[in-house]
C-alpha cells in the first residue's frame, strides 16, 4: 500500500508546495511510483508541475464533491514516475459545500482507498490554513511532513498546528505521526537562518529531517517552466537538496517497513 503524506502548514511563503511538487519527483527520480495531489484552491502544484488549473475540468474537488473516481482525474507528468490529481478554480468553494455532508472528514480517505496500492508514495499538497480540505487530507494520511522556513517568526503557528495534529490523531485518525520537520529557505550566510536551524534542532530533535532545503534560485524558477527542479536543473543545489529528502524519505520508509517485520 502507498504511503499517504501531507505536506501542511498553514503559514503561507514556507516553501510547502515546492517542498511537494519537488520531493514527489525526487521520489519518482528514485524509481517509486508518485502520487501528487493537488488539494488547494490556489492550485499552485497544478500550475508548477505544467498544467493550467484553468484547463483542468476534473480534479480533486470532483472527487471530494461529486464522488468522481480518482482514475478518471489523474493525469501523468512530464517527471518520470510521478501522477497529478490536479486543482482547478472550483476548488475554492468546496469547503462550504463539505459543511453538511456526512462524514465530511473521510471523503478523502474514503476515494484514496482503492488506488493506494498502484502508488509506492501519495503526496498531498495542503492548503495554507486548517479547514476542512486541510483536514481531509490530514485525515487521509499516514503522517505529515511540516515545512519550516529558517527566518524570524519561522515557528509562529507551529504550535496550533501540533494541536490540530493532536486532535485529528484523537478523534480521526489515530495512525497518523509527524514524518518530520522540514528546514527550507536555508542561508548559510545569515547569522538568524543558522540560529534557526539550531533552535528547531534543539527543540525537536530526530523529529527534524537531516536534509535542509537551501535557498536557491533554481527553486524560484522551475514552476514558471512548469517542472519540478529536478527535470528544470537536475544539477542544482534545490535539486539535489530534494532528491537527497526523497532518500532519506526512503530510507525512515525501509526501516520502518523492516522493525514492523
Amino acid at each position: 500500500m502507498g504511503k499517504v503524506i501531507s505536506i501542511a502548514n498553514q503559514k503561507g511563503g514556507v516553501g510547502k508546495t515546492t517542498t511537494a511538487i519537488n520531493l514527489a519527483a525526487g521520489l519518482g527520480v528514485l524509481e517509486k511510483k508518485v502520487l501528487l495531489i493537488d488539494i488547494d484552491p490556489q492550485a499552485n502544484t497544478t500550475s508548477g508541475i505544467g498544467f493550467d488549473p484553468k484547463l483542468i475540468h476534473a480534479g480533486t474537488y470532483e472527487c471530494l464533491i461529486h464522488k468522481s473516481k480518482p482514475e478518471d482525474v489523474i493525469v501523468e507528468t512530464s517527471s518520470p514516475n510521478l501522477f497529478l490529481m490536479p486543482a482547478n478554480i472550483d476548488l475554492v468553494g468546496a469547503e462550504l459545500e463539505l459543511i453538511n455532508e456526512e462524514d465530511r472528514e473521510h471523503l478523502m480517505r474514503k476515494f484514496l482507498e482503492p488506488i493506494r496500492g498502484k502508488f509506492d508514495f501519495i503526496i498531498i499538497d495542503c492548503a495554507p490554513s486548517l479547514g476542512l480540505l486541510t483536514l481531509n487530507a490530514i485525515t487521509a494520511s499516514e503522517s505529515v511532513i511540516i515545512p519550516i522556513q529558517c527566518e524570524y517568526f519561522a515557528l509562529e503557528g507551529l504550535a496550533k498546528l501540533l494541536n490540530t495534529i493532536k486532535i485529528v490523531q484523537k478523534r480521526l485518525n489515530p495512525n497518523l505521526t509527524i514524518e518530520g520537520l522540514l528546514l527550507t529557505m536555508y542561508d548559510t550566510r545569515l547569522r538568524l537562518a543558522n540560529q534557526v536551524v539550531e533552535e528547531v534542532k534543539t527543540h525537536f530533535q530526530d523529529m527534524v529531517f537531516k536534509t535542509i532545503i537551501h535557498r536557491n534560485v533554481t527553486l524560484g524558477e522551475a514552476p514558471s517552466h512548469g517542472k519540478s527542479v529536478i527535470v528544470h536543473d537536475a544539477s542544482s543545489k534545490g535539486a539535489i537538496n530534494y532528491i537527497n529528502l526523497a532518500n532519506e524519505l526512503i530510507v525512515r520508509q525501509s526501516n520502518t517497513i523492516s522493525t514492523s517485520i
